[in-house]
């Protein structure tokens, strides 16, 4: 009985190990089999577009809750009524007050009805009310200038939010296959440690049949000691990432338990040419220098004239011959103001075609940063690609040597810790190859990010 009792158990023990490797292999592989198959033409050929609707779903839930998204939307509503500010042209209405207190008293003698008498030109207390207008006529480019520049504000600030929801977008994404690893982790470290434990109970039994030693029991619980705390800390970084996903979307939980980011790769050439056209960072810095462009048109129209209309009405005393007397008053006309010399424009526009200079830098730069980004993303693309593909043969060998080991061990010839190490390194092995899934999701996640891919 005893014997029987004990070679049910190593059955069971063996059923389950392959149990659980066939279902963490064949359940999660088969969950990828098309994504690793559109994933590795794509390297050759276009590949068909595939993001999950739950991960869309979150990305677009998070550009209502991040406040630094509507931030962004909120710059497009004063862009556009800096633009209507810029764009007005009405006259300009004003009241004016004033007292002048004048001496000495203009006066002249003169003689009336044969007497000498003084008479007053100017009075000594003046005093002066009106209001005044003016409406501008042309100014020869300037108010279309300062429109130029505000349509250029306008633009930064739409294109703003483009940027803001593809660094949202992309965190969000990192974010979602971040919870997608831990949860596949933990469930590979609870299938170790059920195998563990279940093998600690059979040399506990056979420990107590004299079949087994101490050390073998010991042994066990030191690695299922092992893989808790590990299994702890990937449950204590899954949390940290539903706390992230929290943050940015208000979203507590997701039900994705796949790497199904999958999106066309280009040549290191092409995928340049369509950062340049549709990267959110190249997209701002054409538009940084289009503003500048317009500042310095702007301070190029500081010389040209302007024509104005000019009316005031209102009531004044110095009118001869009674000067103290207040009366109504009125006046219109057109003026011209002609710029000579102002020792300021020239340093202003050498300024202005500075900042010009600037941000023409800053946008080579940033090619320069981009092709780097691209190169290394299509890098870590095709690396975890190869990685992948040789992970099916360590996968079936590390079966096959649970199987040898389980199959000496029945047989009396081999060591419970030779089980042990065999299936805790096929685990280990899964592991390595959902890591490597991990990796080459978050890598098509960056390589959509430095391209411009609107993906959600």
């Amino acid at each position: 009985m005893t014997r029987l009792y004990q070679r049910l158990m190593h059955q069971q023990i063996i059923q389950q190990a392959f149990h659980q490797a066939k279902t963490i292999k064949y359940k999660q592989m088969k969950k990828h089999l098309i994504t690793f198959t559109l994933m590795c033409a794509s390297l050759v050929t276009t590949a068909q577009v595939q993001v999950n609707n739950e991960l869309k779903g979150i990305i677009d839930q998070s550009f209502g809750y991040y406040p630094k998204v509507q931030e962004a939307q909120n710059q497009i509503n004063i862009a556009e009524k800096r633009l209507d500010v810029a764009k007005t042209n009405l006259p300009t209405v004003d009241f004016n007050a004033g007292y002048e207190y004048v001496q000495p008293k203009i006066v002249l003698p003169l003689e009336s009805n044969g007497e000498k008498v003084n008479f007053q030109f100017a009075p000594v207390n003046n005093v002066n009310t009106n209001v005044g207008a003016q409406y501008l006529l042309f100014d020869f480019g300037k108010l279309k200038a300062n429109v130029d520049r505000s349509k250029t504000d306008l633009r930064y600030a739409t294109d703003n939010v483009l940027n803001v929801q593809t660094q949202l977008a992309s965190q969000v994404s990192t974010i979602y296959y971040n919870i997608v690893y831990f949860r596949k982790a933990v469930t590979v470290e609870d299938s170790i440690l059920n195998y563990l434990n279940a093998n600690k109970k059979l040399a506990e039994d056979k420990l107590k049949n004299g079949d087994a030693i101490k050390l073998d029991v010991l042994n066990l619980q030191s690695q299922i000691d092992i893989e808790v705390n590990l299994r702890a800390d990937l449950l204590n970084s899954l949390q940290k990432q539903l706390t992230l996903l929290q943050y940015t979307t208000g979203n507590t939980n997701i039900n994705g338990n796949a790497f199904d980011f999958d999106l066309p790769i280009q040549t290191p050439e092409d995928a340049f040419a369509a950062a340049k056209a549709s990267a959110p960072d190249f997209i701002l810095a054409n538009d940084r220098i289009d503003q500048s462009k317009a500042d310095l048109n702007i301070v190029r129209q500081t010389d040209k004239p302007t024509v104005a209309l000019n009316g005031s009405a209102g009531v004044k005393n110095g009118y001869v011959p009674e000067v103290n007397q207040m009366r109504f008053n009125y006046a219109g006309g057109v003026s011209l103001k002609i710029p000579i010399y102002d020792g300021k424009t020239k340093k202003q526009i050498a300024v202005a075609e500075s900042q010009i200079k600037q941000n023409q830098l800053a946008q080579q730069s940033l090619s320069n940063d981009y092709q780097e980004n691209i190169q290394q993303a299509l890098t870590d693309i095709q690396t975890n690609t190869d990685k992948l593909k040789t992970m099916q043969s360590q996968i079936e060998n590390a079966r096959s040597a649970v199987q040898i080991a389980s199959s000496r061990y029945l047989n009396g010839i081999g060591l419970n810790t030779d089980i042990t190490d065999a299936a805790v390194n096929m685990q280990r092995i899964l592991l390595t190859n959902l890591r490597y899934q991990y990796q080459l999701a978050q890598a098509k996640v960056e390589y959509a990010r430095v391209t411009g891919y609107k993906y959600w």
